[in-house]
């Protein structure tokens, strides 16, 4: 079906002043999973993202995400404007911003320390949301070992069950759930808030080198796990991480951890995609449990 922008131009007038009769919208390339928009009126500017209207609650999480780093003050994410349906395509509508600038890894660091120290006692999210295109539990919980069992390496072996993936990863996967506490035997983390899926895909600068962050899957976790998808698909560079042990100490466990922290991100692309992420994922946790 085709979207009618000038509709979604009428709804957007009041808070950009966009003018829909002069609209023009402009496809662009990137995500996978929705269909990506520039609307254009000659003087303003607004980035709309839109799927199939049962995707509604999905752009929901997604602004509910957005607003809670947005609240946090440490990093810039693109101001939202809208979520709805019109006739049935859901859309998210929302600050458009240039990015062509390039990133200072140092200011990256210590504006993504200062997000991860705003924090909450317990672990989760008001609200669930999608890693990808895979729904993503964050029901509170006070434990975050517990968390992870159940709402992340559960889920996913679950999932992974579901779609008739090798017994041995299942079985392997739900033999490192059982041992996991000992990856946590002295480091106790706090409720950082999350990112949830900062690959290199997600954060880029603008054009005055200042970093933003978008596409989120926000919830309230152990700050490792934002840094450990950083180094899986791409990397930061070392004046990152430097930079970053400035403002937020990054235990000395971290370097087991973040297989373990990535092996929910590998189960996640083996459950969507199949193929080398299922291997990928269990040498991970064959890896782990000969370490643990």
């Amino acid at each position: 079906a085709e979207m009618n922008w000038q509709t979604l131009g009428d709804l957007l007038f009041a808070d950009t002043g966009i003018q829909s009769r002069r609209l023009q919208a402009t496809p662009l390339q990137g995500g996978n999973i929705n269909q990506a928009y520039r609307l254009d009126d000659g003087r303003h500017r607004v980035f709309v993202k839109l799927n199939r209207g049962d995707r509604l609650e999905m752009f929901n999480a997604e602004q509910a995400g957005l607003e809670t780093i947005r609240n946090c003050g440490s990093i810039r994410v693109p101001e939202v404007y809208a979520t709805g349906c019109i006739a049935d395509q859901a859309f998210i509508a929302m600050e458009y911003i240039e990015l062509s600038g390039k990133i200072n890894e140092a200011q990256f660091a210590l504006a993504l320390a200062a997000m991860h120290n705003c924090n909450q006692q317990r672990f989760g999210f008001d609200c669930d949301n999608t890693i990808g295109s895979t729904a993503q539990p964050n029901t509170w919980t006070d434990n975050w070992v517990e968390f992870w069992r159940h709402y992340r390496l559960g889920f996913q072996l679950e999932l992974a069950r579901k779609n008739n993936l090798e017994p041995q990863l299942i079985d392997a996967g739900e033999g490192l759930c059982e041992i996991l506490h000992r990856l946590f035997s002295d480091y106790q983390p706090q409720g950082s808030l999350l990112h949830g899926d900062l690959w290199q895909g997600n954060y880029a600068a603008d054009n005055f080198g200042q970093v933003v962050i978008y596409d989120p899957a926000c919830y309230f976790g152990d700050h490792e796990a934002d840094l450990a998808m950083m180094e899986l698909f791409g990397h930061p560079g070392e004046r990152f991480f430097e930079a970053y042990r400035d403002a937020f100490d990054i235990n000395d466990g971290y370097r087991l951890r973040r297989d373990l922290y990535n092996l929910y991100h590998l189960l996640n692309h083996a459950n969507l995609f199949g193929g080398g992420y299922a291997a990928q994922a269990l040498r991970m946790m064959q890896k782990l449990r000969s370490q643990v």
